[in-house]
């Protein structure tokens, strides 16, 4: 088939472990989208279940890489899009149904001007289609202490999708379970930080794509449906690799005269967070926090020496300028909307 040089070429790169499920229930709509130039590649991340076979024998026309390890999130992407020739990457998770033409309005977004480097599309629920999604809902922001949240979602607070969000804005961070993002800037940048493993790692990537001079934003036009937690589910490794990941990533990236400060009251804050959790009952989770602050604390010279901080955070697009923490547990505010400046939603 022709395909027109004009029409930028895309990859949609789904990255896959013991999957099979997911593959089997969200791929037929991935196939079904409108864009012309696009490749459908599937990454296993060594999956021990029928994945690869049940893919092989059911669409032969899905491209198949096979990784012999599991490298995570961050790792499994960079192994991957190394071997992968396209104008733009879709870094999509299994568990996300997409609609038809979910490809045109983000990439002719992205085409329209240089300077974005990535974007998302809204994110709803798959289970409750009327509501955003965790993930990243309508775009990801993050607050002066790091705290990551989202036009839609504060903490596990997911709002009703009743258009509130519908404009197209810059943010701080675009979600991984659908983010689109040119492979000349994904590469330049060295893809993400391997050690992440998963989570949080579309988050420093994309602060970095901001300290590079790119933008982030969130094109509502394009819709998905996210199920959420496919791959990692909740637990004590899910929470480890968030509160240690978030740490590392304000220690590499704010500046020392706001590092010091905000890395002791996240601390302060964690800790406060995991004693609260074992008074109610929750021992992994109190476990979990001691051991990310353990790892940070027994790394810290190293981490440090990866400081690429050039711009204060406030500097930056997609960052609030208070504490969700102090508004949405102390001031009872849960959504987007009543936290942050009504004339940034």
């Amino acid at each position: 088939m022709n395909i027109s040089k004009n029409i930028p070429s895309v990859a949609i790169v789904i990255l896959n472990y013991n999957g099979a499920h997911y593959l089997q229930q969200f791929l037929p709509s991935v196939l079904s989208s409108t864009y012309t130039n696009k490749r459908i590649i599937v990454a296993d991340n060594a999956s021990i279940d029928n994945s690869v076979s049940w893919l092989t024998n059911t669409y032969p026309e899905v491209e198949i890489l096979l990784n012999l390890q599991n490298d995570g999130f961050a790792g499994g992407y960079n192994w991957a899009l190394k071997q992968i020739n396209a104008d733009y990457y879709i870094l999509l998770n299994s568990d996300v149904f997409v609609t038809p033409e979910w490809i045109e309005p983000i990439i002719n977004l992205m085409e329209s001007d240089s300077t974005i480097a990535a974007c998302q599309p809204k994110l709803l629920s798959y289970s409750n289609p009327n509501e955003f999604e965790y993930a990243g809902a309508c775009g990801g922001w993050i607050d002066i202490l790091g705290y990551p949240f989202a036009r839609g979602r504060v903490f596990d607070y997911m709002e009703v999708d009743t258009g509130q969000y519908n404009n197209t804005v810059p943010v701080f961070w675009a979600s991984g379970a659908a983010m689109f993002i040119k492979s000349t800037v994904f590469n330049a940048l060295n893809g993400f930080t391997t050690s992440f493993f998963a989570h949080q790692e579309e988050i420093e990537l994309c602060w970095r794509i901001q300290l590079a001079g790119y933008k982030i934003f969130v094109c509502p036009k394009s819709i998905v449906y996210h199920l959420g937690a496919g791959t990692l589910q909740k637990g004590g490794r899910k929470i480890y690799l968030n509160f240690r990941n978030n740490l590392i990533m304000l220690i590499m990236h704010l500046p020392n005269n706001e590092k010091y400060v905000k890395v002791l009251l996240r601390f302060l804050l964690d800790a406060l967070s995991a004693w609260k959790s074992l008074l109610n009952g929750n021992i992994s989770f109190f476990w979990a926090v001691v051991k990310a602050h353990a790892y940070v604390l027994l790394h810290l010279n190293k981490i440090q020496t990866k400081n690429r901080a050039k711009k204060p955070m406030q500097s930056l697009q997609g960052v609030y300028s208070g504490s969700i923490v102090w508004q949405y547990f102390f001031k009872r505010k849960k959504t987007f909307a009543e936290i942050v400046d009504k004339k940034r939603l």
